[in-house]
């Protein structure tokens, strides 16, 4: 009887610890939402795989999608990490609800807080994790240096008929006019956005890319675009994009001033992460000098971590990192979010 006892306890524990490791194994995975399509990407994931035995499942859709089916699924979502690409879209999924605080001393040290969501009692939502710069392209042949050194000169009469912009409701250009107008006041702000208007050459269509290029073909001679996309087609081995970098001028604007407006690709731990744990770990991953010089030099984004040296030579021939930027938080952008889209339907800014 006492054998069958011990026998019968013996199996017990090894149905206890079989469940125990069951569980573990099943706990060492990372449900990852993304909106980043980056081949250079793959990299990142397999080393955090490789270096914690966390594997990573992915879905991957545009940033809409990644909100909607976060709202579709609700407290049954099984995500942990949502990467979306640019600071308005990460404030307006945080002020959905989509995310949750954490607290994460690594991430404290490494990324400034001008490039996180605000600190709340209850730790920081959203961080971001690669930089792009809004910087002026401009055609040498038909504009001077000098007058387009800064965003307030693209509203001067005498770019009248100049400008190519992209939409002005596109989250590019809405965390760009929010953190100008946070500057400027609302009044001097709008008048700004309305200068813009005046100063257009077609209505705002396209992506960056598109008005890079219209810039060189004479379209426009003045047009806003985001370092990486300048920096793409440095890189090249088309002789169509060598061209148009040829014809073109790319300026950091306001160095003498208030610095260039940068933006950024960042990430948040989902609001019902079923392993967050392991999401708090990839957050801090993702803030490493191994991840962090991959964004810079295989995709042509800043580093957004402190002290993490890049070695990209379309970034060095923009001027690399060492541009005077912008001081005004990201965290802004949600504050002035539904006031800029105000003024940009009354004056006129499709």
């Amino acid at each position: 009887m006492k054998h069958l006892k011990s026998l019968a306890l013996a199996l017990g524990a090894l149905t206890l610890t079989a469940a125990a490791t069951s569980a573990m194994a099943q706990s060492q995975v990372l449900n990852l939402y993304s909106a980043r399509h980056y081949a250079s990407d793959e990299i990142i994931y397999n080393e955090f795989t490789r270096t914690t035995g966390i594997r990573i499942n992915r879905v991957e859709a545009d940033d809409a999608g990644i909100m909607t089916r976060l709202r579709a699924e609700g407290a049954a979502s099984p995500a942990d990490v949502v990467l979306l690409v640019d600071a308005a879209r990460l404030a307006r999924a945080d002020a959905e609800g989509l995310f949750q605080p954490i607290r994460s001393a690594a991430l404290d040290a490494a990324i400034p807080a001008t490039l996180r969501a605000a600190a709340t009692p209850n730790g920081v939502t959203w961080t971001g994790f690669s930089k792009r710069a809004r910087v002026i392209a401009y055609d040498p042949a038909r504009v001077r240096a000098e007058d387009v050194q800064t965003y307030e000169q693209l509203a001067d009469p005498k770019l009248r008929g100049m400008l190519c912009s992209r939409s002005g409701s596109h989250p590019y250009n809405l965390s760009l006019f929010a953190t100008v107008v946070e500057r400027m006041g609302d009044q001097r702000g709008e008048a700004w956005l309305r200068g813009l208007v005046s100063n257009l050459a077609r209505t705002p269509v396209g992506g960056d890319t598109d008005q890079i290029r219209a810039v060189a073909s004479g379209e426009c001679a003045v047009a806003i675009t985001n370092s990486y996309y300048a920096a793409r087609l440095l890189r090249s081995d088309r002789p169509a994009d060598v061209a148009v970098m040829d014809r073109v001028r790319l300026i950091h604007p306001n160095q003498a001033t208030t610095g260039t407006h940068v933006n950024i690709a960042g990430g948040a731990v989902a609001r019902h992460a079923p392993n967050r744990a392991n999401a708090i770990r990839f957050m801090e991953f993702l803030a490493s000098p191994f991840a962090q010089q991959y964004f810079a030099n295989a995709n042509n984004e800043y580093a957004t971590a402190i002290g993490v040296t890049i070695n990209n030579p379309a970034l060095t021939a923009l001027g690399g990192d060492n541009f005077k930027q912008e001081t005004i938080p990201l965290a802004v952008v949600p504050q002035n979010l539904t006031k800029i889209q105000q003024m940009l339907d009354r004056v006129g800014f499709r």
